[in-house]
């Protein structure tokens, strides 16, 4: 048709009930002045957009296009079923309706009318009575927006509803002039139009109606690029959390970020209010991220906040292994974390050390029990201790409280998740803290300190279980037998099923007070539940195992009272009393025997001889003594200021006070490095003495023994003397030297 514009309803010319039953397509193109706009109003049901290879439930289709002097854009195409109701070009428009065969509609359900120049390519009008969403595309999505263009939509909302803009997919051109954007037209906003790069997060938790804008640029003619957009608007009722802000202050942390994301969910067809953390109550989004150095303000649009977790990850690194040695860190969530009304999914923790330098030590405050299939943590929460090092990560375990482990020392790098199962975990996690500390390197891939429960199994398990131990890797469990008490090993299956390509897979039993060892190949039947009465150590050290054969160990240690022989304290009882009785008899016979000897003996007789002189001896001289004979010589104290004076003297002819050393008893402990693998470790010239526990990877010999004293001996008759000079005196210049 030509001539004046059909203002009004367009009917569909012919009837489709006069066209045979067949695909049917009717376009209307309509030609205006580019300054005459043009407005396609859409009666219910209004328009639904569908990106490109999409298709509409009931094969009803409209294609709209616009003009921009001879080229064609296409504008999209919609279903039925949307909020879409009306849609305004400028210079004229080309509408084609896709009826399907089987589909008996008589009507176009659009009417054309006139308006003034809108100055832009379109704007699309989106209506929302309540609750929904509505997914739209810029021009000839997915192809480039037009050079240089701007595009409006207008979306309608009621006041008391919220509405959140998220951007789905976006690319960028290469711009000559202007600035590729988006600008908000917000009802009640002071600072209107209100202008975010695509890359920006996009506002949300917007009161009402508003518009929003996408304005293109000048394009490089030699690189132009593709400017598109897909994007999404989501329309609930407020919740009671959106008018609370929380305070998120993150100035005093290091190296830490927090995210706030979904959980993972499955997808439902009906309609689902979105969940939306907002910065500042206006930049929304579905996931966001605070980082460290600053204080955040955040708010939620939400109307279930269990459908929200948050993720923390904080690294703590220590890179000069003289400033980090014995340095221990407290690993807490930050409390303006736990405020928050999302649940705490992970917070994991990543420790850095110098390679080969220093290890790491991680003491719980209370102890620990490993998660394994025959005892279960049941706890709110739990710890995944995993050790990272190059090519190599070695996951050992997880860990609740309530156990026998004291101690882990790993070897390398290693990282520590808290992981929460339910909202009471924050009670739980304030009596649970855990103590990281740097400590001297050791070449173990783990130490494990046990000290079994009275009461209880304990069941420790290898590294790596649904993997296997690496290859060539070694892990030690230190475990602690009280006096009173008798430990009981004992592995839960007879075979490892292992099969080495090279090296061997052993381990070793070593008891700490007597040292005594048992190696037991662990390619052949493991051992017998055995007895032991003392601490030990127990070391499994790995292969290079064949493809699909893994080494997996899961062991158990427990503890039942020492008891005592009644045989053994029998036999001691009859002995003793049998030593007792003979050493009576023997008393007995020895007095009777001296007895008579004495009744035997016959009175003394005395007789005279003549031939001896029966003056009265004289008095002799005092004999005078020599230095052989006396004692002079020896000396309780020698003072070696008097003695070795001369050699004290400095230059200025001033005594020295010289250093002694003293006596002091080994205060040290033993039996605390593994049997396995024995590092070296030399006795530095001027060791001190310490309390402290020396390190997992040191060897039986960096071990301190208690000082003895040895006296010299005196052979008889010696008149030599004995005294050893503390300073060997310089020997007297010969004359003429």
């Amino acid at each position: 048709m030509s001539g004046p514009c059909p203002f009004g309803e367009v009917h569909l010319q012919p009837p489709a009930s006069m066209l045979p039953t067949l695909n049917r397509t009717f376009t209307w193109d309509v030609q205006a002045h580019k300054s005459i706009g043009l407005e396609l109003q859409f009666s219910t049901p209004r328009l639904r957009q569908i990106g490109p290879g999409d298709s509409c439930p009931d094969g009803v289709t409209h294609s709209i296009s616009g003009r921009i002097d001879a080229t064609a854009v296409r504008i999209g195409t919609f279903c039925s079923n949307g909020t879409v109701s009306r849609i305004k070009m400028q210079g004229g428009v080309q509408m084609a309706l896709h009826l399907p065969w089987f589909h008996n509609r008589n009507i176009s359900g659009f009417s054309i009318a006139n308006r003034s120049s809108i100055k832009r390519l379109c704007i699309i009008e989106s209506v929302f009575e309540g609750e929904g969403s509505a997914t739209l595309m810029s021009a000839n999505y997915p192809d480039g927006f037009p050079e240089d263009e701007l595009m409006t939509w207008q979306f309608v909302i009621p006041a008391h509803l919220r509405a959140s803009v998220s951007f789905l997919h976006f690319n960028v051109s290469n711009c000559e002039k202007k600035e590729e954007r988006v600008e908000y037209y917000i009802p009640g906003s002071t600072t209107n139009p209100e202008v975010f790069r695509l890359a920006d997060k996009q506002p949300g938790n917007m009161a009402g109606s508003f518009n929003l804008s996408l304005q293109g640029c000048d394009q490089d003619a030699q690189n132009p690029g593709i400017l598109r957009l897909k994007f999404q608007v989501l329309v609930q009722h407020p919740q009671n959390e959106s008018n609370v802000t929380y305070v998120v202050d993150l100035s005093n942390e290091r190296a830490m970020s927090l995210t706030i994301e979904p959980r993972p969910i499955k997808l439902s067809r009906k309609f689902v209010p979105g969940c939306f953390v907002c910065l500042e109550s206006r930049i929304c989004s579905t996931n966001l991220t605070l980082t460290h150095g600053s204080k955040h303000k955040i708010t939620f649009l939400c109307n279930d906040l269990t459908r929200l977790w948050m993720n923390a990850e904080k690294t703590i690194s220590c890179m000069d292994h003289r400033y980090c040695h014995r340095k221990s860190y407290f690993l807490q969530v930050p409390r303006d974390i736990l405020q928050l009304p999302v649940q705490l999914h992970d917070f994991s923790w990543k420790l850095l050390v110098p390679k080969d330098r220093l290890s790491l030590a991680l003491v719980p405050a209370q102890k620990l029990q490993q998660h394994t299939q025959e005892r279960i943590c049941n706890t709110s929460f739990s710890y995944l201790v995993a050790s990272t090092g190059p090519g190599q990560d070695l996951y050992f375990g997880s860990f609740c409280s309530g156990g026998s482990i004291e101690k882990i020392q790993v070897k390398q790098n290693m990282s520590v998740t808290l992981r929460t199962f339910a909202p009471s975990f924050q009670q739980e996690v304030s009596r649970q803290g855990l103590t990281v500390s740097f400590t001297p390197y050791f070449k173990e891939e783990g130490v494990f300190t046990v000290t079994p429960d009275t009461k209880s199994k304990v069941y420790l398990r290898t590294p790596n279980w649904e993997r296997g131990l690496p290859s060539l890797s070694s892990v030690s469990w230190n475990i602690s037998v009280p006096h009173d008490q008798v430990a009981c090993l004992t592995f839960t299956k007879e075979q490892t099923g292992l099969v080495c390509q090279t090296g061997r897979a052993f381990m070793i039993v070593q008891e700490q007070r007597t040292r005594a060892e048992e190696i037991f190949s662990l390619e052949e039947v493991l051992p017998k539940p055995g007895f032991r009465h003392h601490s030990f150590w127990v070391n499994i050290s790995n292969c290079s195992p064949l493809s699909g054969k893994q080494l997996d160990l899961l062991f158990q240690v427990s503890l039942t009272p020492r008891t005592v022989d009644l045989t053994i304290v029998l036999i001691a009882v009859v002995g003793g009393g049998a030593l007792l009785l003979f050493a009576l008899g023997l008393v007995i016979c020895l007095v009777k025997k001296n007895r008579k000897k004495k009744i035997n003996k016959g009175p003394a007789v005395g007789i005279y001889n003549g031939n001896i002189n029966t003056q009265m001896p004289m008095q002799p001289k005092k004999l005078q003594k020599v230095r052989k004979d006396s004692e002079s010589h020896v000396y309780a104290v020698i003072d070696d200021t008097m003695v070795y004076g001369h050699l004290l003297q400095d230059s200025n002819g001033s005594f020295v006070q010289p250093e002694t050393d003293t006596y002091r008893p080994f205060q040290g402990p033993t039996g605390d490095c593994p049997p396995s693998p024995p590092p070296t470790c030399s006795r530095a010239p001027t060791a001190k003495l310490t309390t402290e526990e020396p390190s997992p990877g040191c060897s039986p010999e960096s071990e301190s023994e208690p000082y003895t004293f040895s006296h010299p001996k005196m052979e008889n008759g010696s008149n030599e003397n004995t005294d050893i000079p503390l300073l060997d005196a310089p020997k007297p210049a010969e004359p003429g030297e």
